[in-house]
């Protein structure tokens, strides 16, 4: 196993209307689990969109990845055996398992490694991590052996080979993977009823199908923190990973239930539409950082799961430093800045998408806005109006959201990206940070960026979320942290 520092893991987005309990997804205990998500994943392709539902279903079951990576942050073979990695840490050269097939027949081979690259990193990609694959140049040396050279340095790079937009697709089928995944993975896709479930059957023909234990599968999405509850008092979900913790109390003293709190490298934050008039002032950024108490938005908005944060990073992630204190809470400053910006009356539109976080957190903001004289209009939309609206079209002003990757702050650098963000500055640092393989280096720069996107104030910095998993005391195997958002079926059994 290669050891690696321990990260804790990552967040959940948005969500989709109520699927009630169906008497289809009625199942034997002892094979078969009923998981729930807030969010139903857009399709079944995570390399073609961003959202982590995607690969909540999908990674390590339907898809496979090069490596493979654990609860604690460590990484291990997946569909590489084995890997070599040269000292100036440019070159990966990883041998691949023999005998592999996809789940169309397909064979498994380094030709599809490169296959699956190269669509990452092309120039029609909407793979969210297509930087990292641009940057990588494939090498077949034979059907079992790939060389991976890549342009920028990486000490997490294998690692992101074990994350969902690095799945290995097969060619054949690669295209309808949204719809009709295709993967090597011990599940394939049985049925989704669009709204309400996805269900996911073991494949007999995967390489180890003795040691999968469940046959069956089943993904029911609810949005509803109240309906999220009742599914799991009536026994109509065996567990939910990343439920709303305001559930979790009422669980904890239920000796029917276990409660699992994780860490997390998420980012919950106030996005700002950096080029929407007035929020282009920086001014008028920062007075918005400084109208908000962060401790009274982690109570009202995460129930009290989390912690401050004063950037885009989190306390436990390696090179971190505490900017809290940059325009930190003090309504009487913000108020200054408004004036000084030349602003007043300020009409604000917070767009919301469905998880709790955003919809709670929304309130408590709106109402901290309100005393420095911003007027907040609350605007709720589903998950799919989000995507199209907020993330594609950047028709926004504000909007809550959670952050969940571990390593994404060159979304700062990506041009187009929904926030609107630009600056040379930032793209220099970030380009000198990619290039530094030094670990001391590489954290000086890494906390010239930090306090940087800090002072841009380019967001409102919220907090780093902590996730809670509610589930029947005896399903065996669950993720305790999350350094990604998966839900590792391989992994599950029943006591």
């Amino acid at each position: 196993m290669l050891n690696r520092r321990t990260l804790l893991s990552t967040a959940a987005l948005a969500s989709v209307p109520l699927a009630l309990p169906q008497g289809a997804l009625a199942q034997s205990r002892k094979d078969s689990i009923v998981l729930a998500m807030a969010l139903e994943p857009v399709g079944l392709d995570p390399t073609a969109a961003a959202a982590s539902s995607i690969g909540e279903v999908t990674l390590y079951n339907i898809y496979e990845t090069l490596t493979k990576i654990h609860p604690d942050g460590s990484v291990t073979p997946l569909l590489a055996e084995s890997w070599e990695v040269s000292p100036d840490l440019r070159t990966y050269t990883f041998k691949l398992r023999k005998g592999v097939k996809f789940q169309n027949g397909e064979p498994f081979n380094a030709q599809a490694v490169k296959y699956s690259f190269d669509r990452a990193g092309g120039e029609k990609s909407t793979n969210k991590d297509k930087r990292t694959f641009a940057a990588i140049t494939t090498q077949v040396v034979d059907d079992s052996t790939v060389v991976l050279l890549t342009k920028e340095i990486d000490p997490d790079f294998l690692f992101l080979m074990g994350q969902a937009t690095a799945i290995i697709v097969e060619p054949k089928s690669a295209d309808a993977n949204a719809t009709k995944p295709v993967g090597t993975g011990p599940y394939k896709l049985d049925n989704w009823v669009k709204g309400s479930s996805v269900v996911l059957s073991k494949w007999a023909g995967y390489r180890n199908a003795g040691a999968i234990k469940l046959k069956r599968a089943s993904f029911r999405f609810i949005s509803d923190p109240a309906a999220q509850v009742a599914a799991l008092l009536a026994g109509d979900v065996d567990a939910f990973p990343r439920v709303t913790p305001r559930s979790v109390p009422q669980f904890k003293t239920n000796a029917k239930f276990q409660v699992l709190a994780s860490g997390s490298r998420a980012k919950t934050i106030l996005a700002i539409n950096n080029k929407k008039k007035p929020l282009d002032d920086v001014r008028v950024r920062r007075a918005i950082n400084m109208a908000i108490d962060r401790k009274a938005v982690i109570q009202g908005a995460g129930d009290g799961y989390g912690s401050p944060i004063g950037s885009y990073y989190v306390p436990s992630a390696p090179g971190y430093v505490d900017l809290t204190k940059v325009n930190a809470y003090d309504p009487d400053k913000a108020r200054a800045l408004l004036k000084e910006a030349g602003v007043s009356n300020l009409e604000l539109t917070i767009t919301l998408p469905p998880p709790p976080y955003a919809r709670q957190g929304g309130e408590v903001i709106a109402s901290m806005l309100d005393k420095v004289g911003i007027k907040a209009k609350l605007q709720n939309v589903e998950w799919a109006q989000w995507l199209s609206g907020t993330y594609g079209n950047k028709n926004y002003d504000m909007t809550i959201i959670s952050h969940v990757e571990p390593f994404d702050l060159g979304n700062f650098s990506r041009p187009g990206y929904y926030w609107n963000y630009e600056s040379t500055k930032f793209n220099a640092l970030y380009d000198k940070y990619k290039q530094t393989a030094n670990a001391a280096e590489r954290n000086k720069i890494l906390a010239d960026i930090q306090r940087l996107v800090a002072d841009d104030a380019v967001h409102g910095y919220l907090y780093q979320p902590q996730w809670v998993t509610v589930a029947n005391k005896n399903v065996k195997g669950l993720w305790k942290d999350m350094p990604i958002f998966v839900n590792d079926l391989s992994a599950l059994s029943w006591a």
